[in-house]
């Protein structure tokens, strides 16, 4: 997943050379504040040379935690990045911290009618509502996991199966028992079956809608 434009270059030449790997393309809101019109004619560029392997445009939004990005660039270049990503027909990846209410203003001014993710979910119940409403998905790292994730247990018991993700963010966020060490793919499991658990059903209930679901959104095989 691309968060500048040569990590997105980078993606997508490691989906060209890998027929299991598939890649998603953006700028992340830390890195906006130098993007311009050469940085979007460059992302066309990069999903019109493969565009079989591009399967998301992300991980774009708001970051008011860190504020890397002046709010107020960060705001019009979400609102560029989410109209490019409508272009090219592509699903949006979404980064949000401590920007909710932003967030969902911009995110309802655009019907994304190829789907989109709140990555890393990271909210309360309320605003996890919200975005349901607009249609999208909403992901869980390893952060669901830990013990004082209160607001994100009663969101993971309590969302549509139907409308829910699990992935890594790594290499951050490893779930317990890894937690502060690297996170990789096979730690999903962990982050699973505490979903399930949460919700008192099965591992295989969970594994299986999660996985049905990103192939859906992202149309894999």
């Amino acid at each position: 997943m691309g968060i500048d434009l040569p990590s997105s270059e980078k993606a997508v030449e490691l989906a060209c050379s890998h027929p299991q790997i598939f890649a998603a393309i953006g700028v992340h809101p830390h890195d906006v504040e130098n993007i311009d019109n050469k940085s979007y004619s460059f992302l066309r560029k990069l999903y019109a040379s493969a565009p079989q392997r591009i399967k998301a445009y992300g991980e774009i939004g708001l970051d008011y935690f860190k504020n890397y990005s002046p709010h107020s660039v960060q705001r019009k270049e979400f609102a560029a990045q989410l109209e490019l990503a409508r272009e090219l027909q592509l699903p949006v990846i979404i980064h949000n911290r401590d920007a909710d209410n932003d967030c969902y203003d911009i995110l309802k001014s655009f019907p994304l009618r190829q789907g989109a993710i709140m990555h890393c979910f990271g909210s309360d119940y309320s605003f996890a509502k919200k975005v349901l409403e607009l249609g999208l998905y909403i992901s869980f790292s390893g952060v669901v996991t830990f013990k004082n994730a209160a607001d994100l247990h009663t969101v993971a018991a309590n969302i549509p199966l139907d409308r829910m993700l699990v992935e890594t963010d790594g290499p951050f966020l490893a779930p317990v028992p890894f937690r502060g060490k690297r996170n990789e793919p096979a730690h999903t499991r962990h982050t699973a079956a505490r979903i399930a658990e949460l919700r008192g059903i099965s591992i295989e209930e969970v594994a299986s809608a999660t996985t049905r679901n990103a192939k859906k959104i992202f149309t894999l095989p």
